[in-house]
């Protein structure tokens, strides 16, 4: 006898998975950039509000302790769909996909620890955000219409703040710039396939780079101390300040979603994601004047950059407990984008372990609530030189999410 999965039985089970699908580990990835409130059936709504909160902590290499660098931080996702018939779909979806926070503090060598200096006591620090818009039109073809082609523009907003402190950055000790926001656009396309008699569905998502050109003002304390030659500083242009425009390209990435029922009141899921962030830097003008210096080549250092490409893998089950009640449970895996990386950021990847419920108040409106523990991979710090700086081991973080949601087929 075939049985069949009723799609809207199934409903209930799914939604708990993308509250906390994605946190960042790999190069400033936080969201995931997540599209499945698109591909869900009839008209969808959802309100999601994440928070991460990290435990870094390690060593520099005079042996000094590091504290926990890792500021916490949230956010919220948003995403609206519509059919306008059978065939063409709309959406608009809202998150904020890239980013950082960290922090330095304590008695180790990221933090400026000479009492004659302006800066005494502070530590280094970096904060990046983004935001992005995504406009998307979907049209089902086929003979049944089990596929979908999807695609739309890409409004993006980043803007960023990074301190140097400490005697780790050498004669970058004090470096300090600020990057305006500055929005731009890109692209996304991508393909689906459903079988609603089974509850799969497959969707691979491409988002294109996104290339801004923002205005950053930079201060370098080094400059015009003499200890940089005068002939040198006058030959390349130096000042202690500058501002002047800045480049800063987001990358692109390959999403792949897929879930397909195992029985009628169970859910499997599979999400994998690439993001290539080894193409990606944050080059400064002076930080990257200044380091021609050092590198005695014409091409300079980057302020931040990745060795390696992320991959990530998240597998879960859903479960349908009981007819307005479903819980879900996920398990995943982040290559990270290298090690040694930036001492920005010293996370190489992590494992995950994740628990989601998600109950239906209503036939339409519905709640869902989740958490994952993260075991964050041991990671080495590295300054743009290349030179070792810190070491960190044995750090851990979690995730807590809530979602509302509104559904009418």
């Amino acid at each position: 006898m075939r049985v069949t999965f009723q799609l809207k039985t199934l409903t209930v089970a799914i939604a708990a998975f993308s509250i906390t699908s994605v946190a960042s580990a790999a190069g400033l990835d936080r969201s995931g950039q997540d599209i499945t409130a698109f591909l869900q059936d009839g008209t969808y709504a959802e309100a999601v509000y994440t928070y991460i909160d990290g435990d870094v902590t390690g060593k520099d290499t005079s042996g000094n302790k590091i504290d926990d660098i890792a500021e916490s931080y949230d956010f919220f996702r948003y995403g609206v769909k519509a059919d306008i018939n059978d065939t063409f779909s709309v959406g608009v979806l809202y998150d904020e996909p890239f980013g950082a926070a960290a922090d330095y503090n304590g008695n180790n060598n990221f933090v400026d620890q000479n009492p004659a200096s302006p800066r005494n006591g502070e530590g280094t620090n970096v904060e990046v955000r983004t935001e992005s818009i995504t406009g998307i039109l979907g049209a089902k073809i086929g003979e049944n219409k089990n596929f979908q082609v999807y695609g739309g523009p890409v409004a993006q907003r980043v803007k960023a703040d990074v301190k140097l402190r400490g005697t780790a950055y050498s004669a970058a000790n004090g470096y300090t710039t600020h990057v305006s926001a500055d929005q731009d656009y890109g692209y996304i396309a991508g393909v689906a396939y459903s079988k609603p008699e089974i509850a799969l569905k497959a969707a691979l998502t491409y988002r294109s780079e996104i290339e801004h050109n923002a205005q950053s003002s930079e201060i370098y304390p080094i400059v015009g101390t003499g200890a940089i030659p005068a002939p040198v500083e006058s030959a390349l242009g130096l000042s202690t300040q500058r501002n002047d425009s800045i480049e800063i390209t987001t990358p692109k990435s390959v999403n792949f979603d897929f879930q397909t029922g195992i029985n009628p009141t169970t859910l499997a899921t599979a999400k994998v994601r690439w993001v290539p962030w080894s193409d990606f830097a944050i080059v400064p003008s002076l930080y990257n004047d200044v380091s021609k210096i050092s590198t005695r080549d014409d091409k300079g250092l980057s302020l931040v950059s990745y060795d390696d490409d992320q991959w990530q893998v998240e597998l879960g089950l859903a479960k349908r407990v009981a007819p307005a009640l479903a819980i879900s449970g996920t398990v995943g895996w982040d290559s990270g984008a290298g090690n040694p990386v930036t001492s920005l950021g010293p996370i190489e990847g992590y494992y995950s372990a994740g628990l989601g419920a998600k109950y239906n108040v209503t036939e339409n409106w519905a709640v869902s609530a989740g958490g994952k523990y993260l075991w964050f991979g041991d990671a080495k710090g590295q300054i743009p030189t290349k030179a070792m700086v810190s070491n960190f081991e044995n750090n851990d973080g979690f995730i807590l999410g809530m979602k509302v949601s509104y559904q009418a087929q």
